[in-house]
């Protein structure tokens, strides 16, 4: 089920004071001390969402983002331009800046989003499309693009801090109902073809709803259509797969998730499945 524009709105609102609470949360010791994303302390990861979301308030209005543009004249962005490549570009520019300093330019980015996202039409909801990494994408998955930023960066930072996880249902579904809309463009990026073919997911607790899904580009299965995989267990740990924190094979082990009709193809989604571009 397609989540409708004002409701998406509110869950990207309620997602970014969520967010701002678990920095406010995050004793200040822990700033230096790394996250649950590999490689990034928790600082990186405010740093990372700093640079994204103004990149994403720049395209949601029609502007060129600036940040990006500078990463293309790098060294790097000119020789082999890749997303880890500009993450890491945006990253350490503000390495040396005052945490603070950083903190007020995501809120501030996140608040300018927000702000513009809530302006756009109907029409436009439903058709326009804005550049992002990973291709041409529209409004209104851009929009669940950052709520599943926010809701997996803010589980990073309280991983790194010691803090409690976050299990709430709503923007765990709008991460994973965005990772399994993208199955097919995440299988094709892994070399994989698999035309007239389709999965039935059915998650529980936070996160959870039912989705059958074809697994090649633009296709939707017929009504009533038995689906070739199925993939079934928690939300949870279905989100921690899709944002690729954890192995679905440990999920699969121990029960949290559960495989069945061609395993080796639920497999394959399951070690496939991203979230992020």
């Amino acid at each position: 089920m397609s989540i409708d524009q004002e409701q998406l709105l509110g869950i990207a609102q309620a997602e970014r004071e969520a967010v701002g609470r678990t920095i406010q949360y995050t004793p200040p010791e822990a700033w230096e001390a790394e996250s649950g994303a590999l490689g990034w302390r928790n600082r990186d990861v405010v740093a990372h969402l700093a640079a994204s979301d103004v990149a994403a308030a720049a395209v949601l209005a029609g502007e060129a983002p600036t940040e990006l543009d500078e990463y293309a004249k790098s060294e790097e962005g000119r020789g082999n331009p890749t997303l880890d490549g500009f993450n890491r570009f945006a990253v350490e520019r503000r390495a040396q800046l005052p945490f603070r300093q950083v903190v007020r330019e995501w809120g501030s980015a996140a608040d300018l989003y927000l702000a513009r996202a809530s302006r756009v039409s109907g029409e436009d909801w439903k058709g326009r499309r804005i550049p992002w990494f990973a291709g041409d994408i529209p409004v209104r998955y851009h929009v669940q693009s950052r709520v599943s930023e926010w809701w997996s960066h803010g589980e990073d930072i309280r991983a790194g801090a010691g803090l409690e996880a976050r299990i709430e249902h709503l923007p765990i579904y709008a991460l994973n109902d965005l990772a399994i809309r993208a199955i097919p463009w995440a299988l094709s990026v892994a070399g994989y073809s698999f035309r007239g073919k389709s999965v039935r997911i059915e998650l529980e607790g936070a996160g959870g709803g039912t989705w059958h899904h074809g697994l090649a580009p633009r296709e939707i299965p017929l009504e009533g259509r038995t689906e070739n995989a199925r993939i079934g267990g928690r939300g949870h740990p279905f989100a921690q797969v899709a944002t690729r924190r954890v192995p679905a094979e440990r999920f699969i082990e121990d029960g949290s998730l559960v495989i069945a009709g061609d395993e080796e193809l639920a497999t394959t989604v399951l070690s496939t499945i991203r979230v992020f571009g």
